[in-house]
C-alpha cells in the first residue's frame, strides 16, 4: 500500500524542474537557459541568487526569437524580468507552446558574478489574469457614488409612497 501511494505521488506531480545550478557570468555580459513548451500551458518559475560579485543581475523571459537582438545589444522585447539586484524571483504564466529563453543579465555590473538559478515548470497552476484590487481613492469613489444613487432611490420612493399614502 505505501508504494502504491509513493508512485501516486510522483507519477501525480505537475511541475518538472528545468535547471537547478550555479551559472558563472562574467562582468558585462549574459547567459541564458533554453526553455521550450510543447505541452499544455504552464506556469514558469525562477529563482536566482547571486553568491558572489553581483549586486546588479536580473532575470529576464523572452522569447526565442529575440535573442538575436538580445546579442546584437539591439532593442528586444521583455516578456517578464526582475529588478536588478542580488536575488530576483520571476513567475511568468506562458499559454502559447514555444522556445523562450531565461536570462542571466550581469551587463549593468562591473564584478562577474555567480548565480543559483532555479528553474521550474507548473502545469498544474491556474492561469488568467490574477485578480486586481482598485487603489483606495478609486474604491473610495465608488462607494461614495453607490451610497449617492442608494439614497436618490431611497428618497424618490419614500416620496412615491408618502403621496400615494396621504391620497
Amino acid at each position: 500500500m505505501t508504494a502504491f501511494l509513493w508512485l501516486f505521488l510522483l507519477l501525480g506531480s505537475s511541475s518538472v524542474d528545468l535547471v537547478d545550478d550555479l551559472y558563472q557570468i562574467p562582468a558585462g555580459d549574459w547567459r541564458y537557459v533554453d526553455v521550450t513548451l510543447r505541452q499544455r500551458p504552464a506556469l514558469l518559475g525562477a529563482d536566482a541568487v547571486s553568491s558572489s560579485g553581483g549586486k546588479d543581475v536580473r532575470v529576464a523571459l523572452l522569447p526565442r526569437r529575440e535573442m538575436e537582438r538580445l546579442r546584437q545589444d539591439r532593442a528586444h522585447s521583455v516578456l517578464a524580468s526582475t529588478t536588478p539586484g542580488e536575488s530576483g524571483h520571476l513567475r511568468y504564466y506562458l499559454r502559447d507552446p514555444g522556445r523562450y529563453a531565461l536570462v542571466l543579465d550581469n551587463r549593468d555590473n562591473d564584478k562577474p558574478a555567480a548565480v543559483h538559478l532555479r528553474a521550474w515548470l507548473d502545469f498544474g497552476a491556474a492561469g488568467g489574469p490574477q485578480a486586481t484590487y482598485l487603489s483606495p481613492r478609486r474604491q473610495l469613489t465608488v462607494i461614495l457614488i453607490s451610497f449617492a444613487v442608494f439614497f436618490a432611490i431611497a428618497t424618490w420612493s419614500a416620496r412615491r409612497l408618502l403621496s400615494l399614502a396621504r391620497r
